[in-house]
Order: structure tokens, then sequence, then C-alpha cells
């Protein structure tokens, strides 16, 4: 996907203000408009700088652009893809461009399909929408945390400024990746002065060392001695939380699949643990393990390559 400067299109600086940006659309709008400019190029220059004002004129997804503008400019340009969590710390009113334009993938991606920061039609009026990233053991354990959110505003000199607000949230047992905590009245203000709107986070997980998440499901790869693997017997690894015992059946394969029933993130019912072997083989670094491989070699008649035909 290509990165679109709407600063650039607008022909302004990164520190511009509100009115600056205001008089820069309204004059290229009069240069470009199909109705008054017949070129060939004129639409296309028309469409890019109403998309660049959509963008740079709210407040709100200004301050959300900047941050992918100033990781854009670091890594020296190519290919885009929006980072994983750049928005974290934001959030969003929601509302939107309803008018039917035809805008870029770039703009249609990041500000108008659904997404953690998406407009949502259905709650256009009140809703704010940002990240909240957790821990896997807290979706088996539950419990209490506090958001920072980073809100834009305008300043009197038209610049956005982000204010900052700390939130307390409770987060509950068994929730998954993608599903949403609703925080009743600590959204925006309703128009007309009424009483504030709700607050929708929307539940992501922080990388973990050993799992990979799916719904309710956990996976990982678990490793195996050479031994482990033939003799089987039960073993330790760990689990999210604290450790589980795991029987390997004899004879395990590399690659084979162990599913723990029922281990997975909490619920009604609960996910699995899927267990991928890999089986390591340690390092020889002494007379006497080398001895026990090589009496394994000639003990236990074995080609790997059979299968292959070597």
């Amino acid at each position: 996907m290509e990165f679109k400067d709407y600063y650039q299109a607008l022909e302004l600086q990164k520190d511009a203000g509100s009115e600056e940006i205001k008089r820069a659309y309204r004059g290229l709008a009069r240069q470009f408009h199909p109705d008054i400019n017949a070129s060939p190029e004129a639409e296309t220059r028309f469409r890019e700088i109403t998309e660049a004002y959509e963008v740079l004129k709210d407040p709100e997804r200004r301050a959300a652009y900047d941050r992918l503008w100033n990781q854009q400019q670091q890594s020296f340009g190519g290919a885009f893809t929006p980072p994983p969590g750049w928005q974290q710390g934001f959030s969003f009113t929601s509302g939107g461009t309803d008018r039917g334009e035809v805008f870029s993938d770039f703009f249609e991606t990041l500000f108008r399909r659904p997404s953690p920061f998406a407009k949502a039609r259905h709650e256009r009026s009140t809703s704010q929408h940002a990240r909240i990233r957790i821990d896997i053991p807290d979706a088996y354990t539950g419990g209490s945390r506090v958001l920072t959110l980073q809100t834009p505003v305008a300043a009197e000199d038209g610049t956005v400024q982000l204010k900052s607000r700390d939130i307390p949230v409770y987060i509950p047992k068994g929730i998954v990746e993608g599903q949403h905590i609703r925080l009743p009245g600590q959204g925006p203000q309703s128009p007309g002065g009424g009483p504030p709107g709700d607050l929708l986070l929307e539940v992501f997980f922080a990388p973990h060392p050993v799992y990979r998440a799916d719904g309710k499901d956990l996976y990982l790869d678990l490793p195996l001695a050479p031994w482990e693997a033939v003799l089987g017997g039960k073993i330790r690894m760990p689990a999210p939380v604290g450790s589980l015992a795991v029987k390997v059946p004899p004879n395990a394969r590399n690659g084979q699949i162990l599913r723990l029933r029922g281990k997975g993130l909490p619920g009604s019912p609960s996910g699995d643990i899927y267990a991928t072997l890999k089986i390591v083989n340690p390092k020889v670094t002494t007379d006497a393990a080398r001895r026990l491989f090589e009496q394994m070699a000639r003990e236990i008649p074995f080609n790997p390559r059979a299968s292959i035909g070597g």
C-alpha cells in the first residue's frame, strides 16, 4: 500500500494550523475542481486534495495520521504497512465521511473501514473507540488496569495537541482478542451538553514469549529431547499461569500436535492448548556422550532417508 503524504498534497508544512489548512484546501480546490479545470489531471488532483483535507481538518484523524507520518519519514519511504499497535493510546470519536467520495486504499484502510478507530455508523453520536493491550495471562485471571488515553484537541492557534487522561479498566476473565470492553460515561460529551457517551476498548494481546492465541485456543512449540520423544512419559511445560503436566506418547514424532482440552482461555466452553512437538538434539561435547550415540547407531537400525530413497 502506498503511503499518502497529505501535507504534500495540500502544499503545506507539517506544523500548519487549522486556518492555514483550510485556506490551502480552498485555493487548490478552486484551481483543480473538474467544473473549472478540464485538464485530464484535474480530477485526480482534486480527489487527492479533498482526501488530504478530510484527514487534516479533523484533530483526531490528524493526530493519528501524524504518528504514521513520523514513522514513515524514519523508514525512508517505500511500501507502507501500518505497524502493529500504532494507534495504541488514541481515542477516536465516532462519525465520519459518508458523502460517497472515492478515496485511496490508504484512506479507506485507516479511516473508513471497520477498525479499532473507525467511525461506527451505529454509534455515530457519542461513542469513542480505542485499543487496550493486555497480556495473555490477564485473560486467564482478569484484573484491573489503568489506561492512559491521548485525546487530540485543537489548540487556539489551530494546531493539534494531545491531552492525556487515566481511566481505570476492569479486564474480565476469559476475554479474547478482538472483543470490546464498554466503559459507560467515559466517552466524549454529547452534542448539546448531554451526558458523556461510552468508551469502547478493543482488546489485543501483547506478544507472548511462548504462546500464540487464536480465539480461546492457544498454540505453542514444545521442545523435546530425543529420549523424551522415544520413551514418552510425563513432562512439565510452562502455562500462561503456572505450569502444566503433559503426557507424551512413546515414539512421538517431530511436528506431532498434542491437544490439551480445556486448558486454553477460560469460558463456556474453555479453549484448548495445542502443543506442536519439536525434537531438539543435544550438543555432544564429551567422549562419554558421543559413545552413547555411537551405541544407539549400532543397536537401533534406522535410516531416516529411506522414505525418500536415500
